[in-house]
């Protein structure tokens, strides 16, 4: 049996899968806010009670929204910031007995989709995490591009391509610079944009609620995000080409962008067609947590 942990901004959810990828037991339990302690001993407590509740072990791994450094073994790059400069997997490893695999979270979202999911007919898979944060994971062949740094798909941390004066120099970001992507492109970015255009709502799903019953300013306010979100996919385009762009995270029920982004991508991109499609994950938009859990492969591969 194989665990996989996906630890989100607000949420923890766990899974567990036999031999052949099927689902035995999936549970969601809130994320413990800026508490390290307590957030080890919340994946523990989940991977216990999914232990009893299919009542077998299994291999652990975990995707989170950040990085081990190759340098020093601790985490680095998480918005979840109480993560930040912690040896995670080895207090893990302490806790639950066993070795822990932990990746990032959109490589993990983008191993499930490239492996069975919405691009497992591609070669090249970009595949992105817009929840809390913004996030991305690049698979070529199903195998995951983790880089030297342990960084590749770090879009959200690039700054917003071809910003109109409005946007800039933009908004801070808790890496320390300005006009990150995921400071636009991320739940509590969109929903803050709203905010200072004169929007009244606590979250993405009430401004797309607005939307729908004809608020102009909402609309207005999705309009932009889309234009955002094609400039952001445009830039990856340039550089990666993939043929399928996925996207993850809570942003990605948002059906409309499938369809307005990439009529509006062409535009950024330097090519005189574009190919690449944009496709919602197959496995929902807690796909990664498969792919955590597939950290660990079947026997006989590495």
């Amino acid at each position: 049996m194989r665990i996989g942990i996906d630890l989100g901004g607000t949420k923890i959810e766990g899974i567990a899968l036999d031999n052949a990828g099927g689902e035995l037991f999936r549970q969601r339990i809130p994320t413990p806010q800026h508490d390290y302690a307590a957030t080890l001993q919340a994946i523990s407590r989940l991977v216990q009670q999914i232990e009893k509740q299919c009542r077998q072990t299994g291999s652990v791994g975990i995707g989170i929204p950040g990085a081990v450094s190759p340098a020093s073994g601790n985490i680095k790059n998480a918005n979840s910031t109480w993560l930040i400069g912690r040896p995670m997997q080895q207090d893990l490893e302490t806790q639950l007995a066993r070795p822990v695999r932990i990746a990032n979270d959109a490589n993990c979202f983008a191993v499930s989709e490239a492996s069975d999911g919405a691009g497992a007919d591609a070669r090249i898979v970009f595949g992105v995490i817009i929840g809390t944060g913004a996030g991305a994971g690049i698979c070529i062949d199903r195998k995951p591009l983790t880089g030297c740094n342990a960084i590749s798909g770090e879009w959200g941390h690039n700054p917003l391509p071809w910003p109109a004066t409005a946007e800039l120099p933009g908004r801070p970001c808790y890496c320390g610079k300005q006009g990150c992507i995921e400071t636009w492109l991320s739940g509590p970015g969109f929903t803050r944009a709203y905010q200072e255009a004169g929007g009244e709502a606590q979250n993405p799903q009430v401004i797309l609620k607005q939307a729908e019953q004809g608020n102009e300013r909402a609309e207005k306010a999705l309009q932009d995000y889309e234009d955002r979100l094609a400039r952001s996919l445009a830039s990856v385009i340039n550089i990666l080409d993939p043929e399928v762009i996925i996207l993850g995270g809570g942003m990605s029920n948002i059906q409309r962008l499938y369809e307005n982004v990439p009529r509006q991508w062409a535009q950024y991109v330097f090519s005189d067609r574009v190919d690449t499609r944009l496709l919602p994950p197959i496995h929902g938009d807690s796909s990664g947590v498969r792919g955590a859990a597939w950290l660990w492969p079947k026997k006989g591969s590495s």
